[in-house]
């Protein structure tokens, strides 16, 4: 997602200003984003929430498809207009992030330099004529500090299933622009494991407050089938099993 990511810096972004925008042709590559458990009742309402194997870091990740395909959008029309009535917070936050700061447990706000939004001309101003941060950048701290606590409990919630094993790969067909695909090579959770859970531990799960995610996740998998009538018509390097297109979707998860 990031092209040029570096620290805010009042020497270096103190000219920069930040436009506001609705164009999102940034995200018209990425057929996958990340989610936050907070996410996934507005999400599940559009997409279909699933979660992708993050082995570097021995944990699941939940995503929301926006495509069958690796490098496609489908919410992304060519004014680069988004269709879907909820977009990701990881995508609304663009083109700020929070990344870890190597030598102490704190994160730092960046930016993508390399963004359309980032300009020396319109927007607002990221300091002030004294070199302080203005509303812009208090803003956006409070904002990226809320998505980093939604982070912390969504891996909590991810850890939570992989403990009591209740994520299964996904192995489903659809037809999608005359076209069989196999969708592969992602995880969904096992409502028949679920079912079979005793009343202690279902009690649990309330208790954490999974619950609504857990359903709002199952509810969603129904998307697959929205998602394969939006796909007009196979591009030239369509394949019919897309489990690479899963498993590469790491960078759009960064």
């Amino acid at each position: 997602m990031f092209d040029q990511l570096v620290p805010v810096n009042k020497e270096r972004h103190a000219a920069k200003k930040v436009r506001t925008s609705n164009d999102f042709r940034f995200a018209s590559k990425f057929h996958v984003a990340y989610v936050t458990v907070h996410e996934f009742a507005r999400a599940a309402a559009i997409y279909p929430l699933v979660f992708l194997e993050d082995k570097a870091n021995d944990d699941f990740r939940p995503v929301a498809l926006m495509g069958l395909d690796a490098g496609e959008n489908l919410f992304v029309d060519s004014d680069g207009q988004w269709s879907g009535s909820y977009i990701p917070a990881i995508i609304r936050r663009y083109p700020f992030a929070l990344t870890k700061a190597p030598e102490a447990d704190r994160y730092i706000v960046c930016v993508d330099e390399a963004s359309d939004l980032l300009s020396d001309t319109e927007g607002a101003p990221m300091f002030d004529e004294q070199g302080n941060p203005t509303q812009v950048i208090e803003n956006v701290k409070r904002y990226l500090g809320e998505l980093q606590q939604m982070d912390t409990m969504t891996h909590e919630f991810s850890k939570f299933l992989i403990h009591n094993n209740l994520l299964t790969p996904l192995n489903m067909r659809v037809n999608a622009a005359n076209q069989v695909r196999n969708i592969t090579g992602c995880y969904v959770i096992n409502e028949e494991r679920l079912n079979n859970f005793s009343d202690a531990k279902f009690v649990e799960i309330r208790q954490k407050g999974y619950l609504p995610a857990i359903y709002a996740h199952l509810i969603s998998l129904s998307q697959i089938e929205r998602l394969a009538s939006m796909k007009k018509s196979p591009t030239p390097e369509a394949v019919e099993d897309v489990t690479a297109s899963y498993i590469e979707a790491k960078e759009t998860l960064q």
